[in-house]
């Protein structure tokens, strides 16, 4: 509760300091923030091809083409992944902050998860253009995608707060950290469609919370179910992000007073 109303105080300066990441991220970059923009476009347009065109993906009783429904479930994988890495790495790329005893370390993971929600904003208004296009218009449960990237923030800050604290230690934790991600993608139902799994193994790939979020996105981009009607799995999903949260934050809490001496 500390760390809450410390982070809470802090709000301002964490929008700021978010705005500022985003900003200067790409800064170096003669193209600058469109790089932003252009890997994760590629990445689809990779994924349609090899999966439309080479193995010829069919679509499934939902009607919608194949881009649509990787589309949809990638975006917020896309934001989860990004925000995680880029959280876990905070506290070595902002190790001058680190060292300074007046300066509030805890909002450095929050800072990084939330300068990835700009191009997340960006590609779920791409995705629905890209519906009215293809003449799929979402329905009115779209609007409950706020609740879903809410799902995400929340999911991503708690876990950041674990791996962050993890790395100023042990360096290598990073890359771990990283083929974790790429695994948890396949393991997601975002290239392919779940009912093509054996049903034994479907309940442990929902055992992933980020399979609650990928769902939910496709529920509002195309299936049109309310967040409410899967509730058993709702209650499943915040369960497991409060318990990440709790261990991420007592980690963090932890080990803070050693990060300026490691770094």
């Amino acid at each position: 509760m500390n760390m809450f109303r410390e982070l809470l105080a802090n709000r301002k300066l964490i929008w700021k300091l978010a705005k500022n990441d985003f900003k200067t991220k790409y800064s170096g970059s003669y193209f600058g923030i469109f790089w932003a923009f252009v890997q994760p476009i590629v990445t689809v347009l990779i994924y349609v091809f090899v999966f439309q065109v080479g193995f010829k993906a069919q679509p499934t009783d939902t009607g919608y083409p194949y881009v649509l429904q990787l589309v949809s479930g990638i975006i917020p994988w896309f934001f989860f992944s990004e925000a995680l890495l880029s959280a876990t790495n905070c506290l070595l790329e902002y190790s001058y902050l680190v060292k300074k005893v007046v300066f509030k370390i805890s909002i450095l993971p929050i800072v990084k998860v939330l300068s990835a929600i700009f191009v997340h904003i960006f590609f779920i208004c791409f995705g629905v253009l890209l519906f009215v296009i293809m003449g799929k218009i979402p329905p009115i449960q779209f609007v409950q995608i706020v609740y879903y990237m809410f799902c995400t923030l929340c999911l991503a800050i708690g876990l950041s707060f674990f791996t962050c604290a993890i790395v100023p230690f042990f360096r290598d934790f990073y890359q771990m950290v990283s083929i974790a991600l790429q695994i948890g993608m396949w393991l997601c139902p975002i290239m392919y469609d779940i009912s093509l799994i054996p049903t034994k193994i479907q309940f442990f790939l929902k055992l992933n919370p980020v399979y609650y979020i990928v769902q939910g996105y496709r529920d509002s981009y195309m299936n049109g179910i309310w967040f409410w009607h899967h509730g058993t799995m709702g209650i499943y999903f915040w369960v497991v992000t409060i318990l990440f949260g709790i261990l991420g934050f007592k980690t963090f809490k932890k080990l803070r007073v050693h990060f300026s001496d490691v770094l």
